[in-house]
């Protein structure tokens, strides 16, 4: 195996950062592939070297195979790290990778390929006696006829890319009146997001819990599971909190999703880390994807197993990684992680673009902190507005959740608006507290965002003078800089 001296990350923002980390701990320099937008970011100042892959625009930059590979190429890089999202599901970029002799940190694209298409990976499962939810899987893209078949099926349905991921292309469909519009929608999405407009149908299970199993495999063919991941709390799709071990799952269940995981990915002979995806439902359970990548939510799988997901990665594409045994792995503790994200928290998530004026992680026991950006940068409309993940450790579940208040309401970030008060309110809703929450948690309880903040009089008055005392405070607090103390950053 060819030894990595040089990595390049065809990414951003703090998966970046933590791929850094990670190569700086083996002694490999790192090279940042970014756009125009992200000169002045927290990964840039931490990489070794930087390449100007094109402007902010995806298409232009972050979704260019040619760009990344040639930037890639011109700074003698032996390897990529693609991290999460952008490219890292993107088969023709691993294939490009292996034809310009550069190593992809990351599974081989058959690999990708049979699992990046939703209808491919069901049949492959189904192959293994794996169960499946209900759907149509066929080649047919008229409207009418995926209206019948949604018919067919029963609603309410879900609508669902063929190609992608992450909630693009996703509409819950739950009459006839409404099928057309949104199933045109849902094209639409695929289309713009993957450049591939197909969709398949599923039945939609409105009281279910989305259960992960971090798998890893090895260059032999060999693969352990890391137990598994919770991640019922998510609004449109998109993950909010993840923790690990899953609450109130049942042993029988975990046992199954766990080997039916192992299966698969012996099946495709996976590389590397990657998660397969489970919908649980009245003591059921049904396969819903495989993500060919490294996850967001991997730090909670960390704690708990302790281990160190990216440098293994790193390790096994050199043949220098032992597959840990599968019954040395056991889970220890309980994780929770928080994604914080620049966004007014009653508002159902409208983002809050500006620069960062101040922030301040309250560092502890047990307290783990991924983010992206510093004081000074600013949070752009081109990307995720995610600024950081917050990451807890403790001996139970419940010490891990006080902890996690405890942190989120000791952490300070001023110039932009954030989603704290909401991930506060979540974490204390007697539903998730007792770990009976399903899919439906957020829109079932906070459709709009976090419970609005009742301020005194008192504290109106003081937010008031001190605004108006920031706004005269000079050139540093002119009115492209928003002033922080318009920011609601009261947790309490």
């Amino acid at each position: 195996m060819r030894e990595i001296k040089k990595l390049a990350i065809a990414n951003r923002g703090e998966v970046a950062v933590r791929i850094i980390r990670a190569c700086q701990e083996l002694g490999i320099q790192t090279v940042l592939l970014h756009s125009e937008a992200d000169i002045a970011s927290r990964a840039y100042r931490m990489s070794d070297e930087q390449v100007c892959i094109g402007p902010a625009e995806l298409s232009q930059s972050y979704l260019n195979i040619e760009k990344n590979i040639q930037g890639a190429l011109s700074c003698g890089a032996d390897a990529v790290h693609p991290g999460f999202g952008f490219l890292s599901e993107n088969a023709d970029f691993a294939q490009a990778c292996l034809d310009n002799k550069i190593i992809f940190i990351g599974p081989w694209p058959k690999s990708i390929r049979d699992l990046g298409d939703k209808i491919t990976a069901k049949d492959i499962v189904t192959s293994e006696g794996i169960p499946t939810i209900p759907g149509y899987n066929g080649d047919s893209q008229d409207v009418d006829a995926l209206i019948r078949e949604c018919q067919k099926i029963g609603y309410p349905v879900i609508i669902k890319a063929t190609a992608g991921g992450g909630g693009r292309g996703m509409k819950v469909v739950r009459t006839t009146e409404e099928a057309r519009e949104l199933i045109t929608s849902a094209q639409r999405e695929a289309k713009s997001a993957f450049g591939l407009s197909n969709v398949f149908i599923e039945k939609y299970l409105d009281r279910a819990k989305h259960i992960e199993v971090q798998v890893f495999g090895d260059l032999t063919g060999q693969a352990v599971h890391l137990y598994e991941r919770e991640c019922s709390a998510q609004r449109r799709h998109q993950k909010v909190i993840e923790e690990s071990p899953a609450a109130q799952l049942d042993p029988q269940i975990r046992e199954k999703i766990t080997q039916a995981a192992i299966t698969l990915a012996k099946k495709v002979q996976y590389v590397g880390a990657g998660t397969v995806e489970f919908l649980v439902q009245d003591k059921d359970y049904y396969f819903l994807e495989m993500n060919t990548r490294l996850q967001v939510e991997h730090p909670v799988t960390e704690l708990v197993m302790g281990v160190d997901l990216v440098k293994a990665q790193i390790l096994t594409m050199t043949g220098r990684m032992a597959l840990w045994p599968q019954n040395r792995l056991q889970p220890r503790g309980h994780a929770i992680e928080c994604r914080v994200y620049a966004e007014d928290p009653y508002s159902t998530g409208m983002p809050s673009t500006g620069p960062v004026a101040f922030q301040y992680f309250p560092e502890g026991p047990g307290r783990r902190f991924d983010f992206a950006f510093d004081a000074g940068d600013s949070v752009t409309p081109y990307y995720d507005s995610m600024i950081a993940k917050v990451i807890v450790w403790d001996e139970s579940r419940p010490r891990a959740i006080m902890k996690m208040i405890a942190t989120l309401k000791e952490t300070i970030i001023f110039g932009v608006k954030t989603n704290i008060p909401f991930l506060l309110d979540m974490l204390q809703h007697p539903e998730f507290v007792e770990g009976s929450l399903t899919t439906a948690f957020i829109q079932k309880y906070f459709p709009q965002g976090a419970k609005p903040v009742n301020l005194s009089e008192r504290e109106k008055l003081f937010l008031e003078k001190a605004a108006q005392q920031t706004d005269t405070m000079g050139e540093n607090s002119s009115s492209e800089v928003p002033s922080p103390w318009n920011q609601t950053w009261r947790n309490v």
